[in-house]
């Protein structure tokens, strides 16, 4: 009996690493699925044994998430598989493939962002697709245009020709912290206006997940049940404040399995912004070649620091070298945020503006000097 039970064990502990060792990182696309999926209300007591709901977040949010359908069109289909095939044949003949190809759809969710129409989304969500339809969340539907992607933060900006539309407010993703209660609000399996609670738990994650060299990733990671269809959606405080967009999963299947990613908001404010001006992002450099600080690194060339990224180079008229920063110095913080690493330093350069002037903190052996720079474009 002893040794049945301690088989048991085992091979429950052996199932649990073999699920961790499976788990994946999706953007959870839209997908078309006939699931039953029962909703469920959330709420908990507080410490004080005084009530708690989650309502009046949800119901604020709720009128500000939309519902997105992406349709590709058979032209297009066409064109794409021509690509990938590379077939000198026009769209009528594939070697060993169909003369009409399969045309790529799904669904997904946005937020509104003002009054006239704009709607945030996340680039995966529309990137194929001709037409894009919006159901609003009393089920008035538009037909919605394209303003502007970043393919580098998987965001992008739509618009539908309506007047007032009930925008979220926006909340401030810098003053979060982890363990704050937060809600997900979106369309998972087609299933609209659904509303899961968790909690954050961490913040600036990089995945590596977006499939783009320049990728610009600083996820809030929280455990709110996200799914495929919630791609786009609102991640809010218990203000119903917009403090993020939901956009990936961690799952050995696809679906939800414990975490979930979201893009902050500030970050997304900064991107959105220039997709309506500018119809693309501009983007701001600061000119420098680095490397992360490591233990051998640090030994090597005997630096004064222990934390920051290490100036290899300053490219010539970049922002920095105009600015007096030179190769062998570390950047330690800019506008008084902590640089541990590269990630760090790019997160906080594509908050600010080409024209903008950041504080740069930096350790010149020993010495910490702040300098002003003023950032020119991107030049890649």
């Amino acid at each position: 009996m002893i040794k049945k039970i301690a088989s048991f064990i085992i091979a429950g502990v052996f199932g649990g690493l073999a699920v961790l060792a499976g788990t994946h990182f999706f953007m959870p696309k839209s997908i078309n699925e006939n699931l039953n999926v029962p909703a469920h209300q959330v709420s908990y007591s507080s410490g004080t044994n005084a009530p708690f709901s989650f309502a009046y977040a949800a119901e604020k949010t709720m009128s500000a998430v939309v519902h997105i359908r992406s349709t590709e069109s058979q032209q297009s289909a066409a064109q794409r598989q021509r690509r990938q095939f590379n077939s000198p044949f026009g769209n009528d003949f594939f070697w060993g493939y169909p003369s009409q190809p399969q045309a790529q759809e799904g669904t997904g969710s946005g937020v509104i962002i003002s009054q006239d129409g704009y709607i945030v989304t996340n680039n995966h969500v529309i990137d194929f697709a001709d037409i894009i339809e919006v159901t609003l969340h009393d089920e008035r539907k538009f037909k919605a245009k394209l303003v502007g992607a970043d393919p580098t933060s998987d965001l992008a900006v739509i618009k539908i020709e309506e007047d007032n539309l009930p925008a979220i407010q926006y909340g401030n993703s810098d003053d979060i912290k982890v363990g704050e209660w937060v809600l997900a609000v979106g369309n998972p399996f087609n299933l609209n206006s659904t509303v899961t609670a968790g909690i954050i738990s961490a913040k600036h994650r990089k995945l590596d997940i977006i499939p783009d060299e320049h990728r610009l990733e600083a996820y809030i990671q929280t455990d709110a049940a996200v799914n495929p269809g919630n791609s786009g959606g609102a991640l809010v405080d218990t203000e119903g404040k917009l403090i993020g967009i939901n956009s990936a999963i961690a799952s050995p299947t696809g679906t939800y399995a414990g975490y979930s990613f979201a893009i902050p908001v500030n970050l997304m404010k900064r991107i959105v912004d220039d997709l309506i001006q500018y119809k693309e992002v501009q983007k701001a450099a600061l000119g420098v070649q680095c490397n992360d600080l490591d233990a051998s690194l640090i030994s090597e060339l005997n630096l004064k620091v222990n934390s920051g990224v290490f100036v290899k180079d300053v490219i010539k008229g970049g922002s920095a070298q105009s600015s007096g920063i030179l190769p062998k110095d570390v950047i330690t913080a800019i506008e008084g945020n902590k640089i541990s690493k590269f990630d760090d330093l790019r997160e906080n350069v594509a908050l600010a503006k080409i024209g903008q002037i950041i504080n740069v903190t930096i350790n010149r052996g020993g010495i910490i000097k702040t300098i002003p720079v003023k950032l020119k474009p991107y030049a890649g």
